[in-house]
């Protein structure tokens, strides 16, 4: 075509970026492989639930892909768009991979799933050290749209930029030019929005355990139309009535405060100690810290309260009945009470056996959450990223516990010196949950030494990995 317009400037900065930015320092690419490692942890682990091993596999049963790409913790060899899928289901299963919090939330790991793949069918072997590098280039480009686009107010699900960052990053693994990742991302944006409707009551369910892995398969989809020689729509942004920016943002426009780099990398969020939607995890550290003093008092609890930030109540400040476990990780509440009833959490207490428990509901029904506003500045500033909390307990006797403040989670960037032998920890644990002892040393050894990591070629990653 030759009356196309020019690529709008995101599109054209993105492609820039995927296809000719240089990844430099040590400390992006050692917490890439960190970020890497852990997600994989948390899909081995997600293995041991039967909600989320009953959606991967092939979409016909029995059916195998002869080149295809192994799914790690599995038997599988699939597509790369159905591996995409698996991996990116596995990754978010369990709410315990990296995260991000800004003006939007998100989880750049989940674009993991299209990295893999993609490198996995790529022509020629790629290195881990490919993969590292995709996995910035993604984390950048999910994390920087996030800093000031809120979706989540618009009701729509941060897994848009999912499937942005992971169409950019498939289609230049895939071996795309610069211009094919340009058309590759606009198809990325053409799909608009996911509804958050899945997230939040009356309707939380474990859509959106997937729905970031469904995210992550449709960028590698997008991708490999675009190299079958699909055309892109270059001004699908800032088209007036039809454009992205004119219908899921009523007008408004995408906001890049920062040049692609990376920020987002250096400066993620990893959950290392709990299972919970990242904005309790300071809270429920509160809870942890304070369940000796409390679990032998019990029946004299009076009040418990708690001092958090916005986006905190806005998402898992939660009432009612929670009916299954995708509603309970998502309820401040209940990840409290756990910690002041048990001491700790896992994914099991998410579970129908352990929410069965009636002291849960009834410490539930006495938690007050108010917002302090210090809290709330702090969490957007681009120099603390805290996502602060204080929990205090008070006894019908008129006596309270002190208050418990945590500005900083285990796995931010200001405690990554205490959590990143942490973190090793936790990976080892979970690859211990799917393979022989033997095996599982294997995988650590290697996983965990970065020159011998980035040195294996993807396929030999994958066949570590997989079975």
């Amino acid at each position: 075509m030759t009356d196309r317009p020019a690529y709008d400037p995101l599109i054209a900065e993105i492609a820039a970026y995927v296809a000719e930015a240089a990844i430099d320092g040590d400390l992006a690419r050692t917490t890439a492989r960190a970020s890497l490692v852990d997600a994989l942890g948390c899909g081995f682990l997600a293995l041991r639930f039967p909600e989320c091993a009953k959606l991967l596999g092939p979409v016909v049963p029995g059916t195998t892909v002869p080149g295809g790409v192994p799914v790690p913790g599995t038997p599988y060899v699939l597509d790369p768009v159905q591996a995409a899928f698996d991996i990116g289901t596995m990754v978010r299963w369990l709410d315990f991979n990296d995260t991000w919090l800004a003006a939007e939330w998100g989880h750049p790991s989940d674009n993991l799933g299209a990295i893999l793949a993609a490198a996995a069918y790529a022509p020629g072997p790629l290195t881990m050290d490919d993969v590292l590098t995709a996995m910035v280039k993604a984390h950048e480009i999910q994390g920087v749209l996030a800093l000031e686009n809120s979706f989540n107010r618009l009701g729509l699900d941060h897994v848009l930029l999912v499937r942005v960052a992971s169409a950019a990053v498939a289609t230049q693994l895939l071996g795309g030019t610069r211009e094919q990742i340009a058309d590759a991302v606009t198809h990325a944006f053409l799909d608009g929005g996911a509804l958050r409707a899945y997230r939040h009551a009356p309707n939380t369910g474990p859509r959106k355990s997937w729905a970031a892995g469904d995210a992550t398969a449709r960028g590698v989809r997008l991708a490999m139309l675009v190299l079958a020689g699909e055309m892109g729509y270059p001004a699908v942004l800032s088209t007036p009535t039809w454009g992205f920016q004119s219908v899921v943002l009523a007008g408004g426009e995408l906001k890049v405060p920062r040049p692609f780099g990376s920020y987002v990398m250096e400066n993620v969020l990893f959950k290392i100690s709990y299972p919970a939607e990242f904005h309790a995890q300071t809270a429920l550290e509160a809870a942890v810290r304070l369940h000796p003093e409390v679990a032998g008092r019990l029946e004299e609890i009076d009040r418990i309260e708690i001092a958090t930030h916005e986006s905190a109540i806005r998402i898992i400040d939660k009432s009612g009945p929670l009916h299954n476990p995708a509603d309970r990780d998502h309820c401040m509440q209940y990840i409290v009470a756990v910690g002041l009833l048990h001491g700790t959490l896992t994914a099991d207490h998410y579970e129908d056996a352990a929410a069965a428990d009636p002291r849960i509901d009834e410490l539930r029904a006495k938690i007050v959450i108010r917002e302090r506003e210090r809290y709330s500045r702090d969490y957007l500033d681009p120099d603390k990223r805290s996502i602060a909390s204080a929990v205090r307990v008070r006894f019908t006797d008129g006596t309270a516990t002190d208050v418990v403040e945590v500005e900083y989670p285990v796995g931010h960037r200001m405690r990554r010196a205490e959590g990143m032998p942490l973190l090793e920890e936790k990976f080892r644990a979970n690859v211990a949950t799917r393979f022989p002892r033997q095996r599982a040393d294997r995988i650590a050894a290697r996983c965990l030494d970065h020159a011998a990591f980035t040195a294996m070629t993807v396929p030999e990653f994958l066949e570590l990995v997989s079975g």
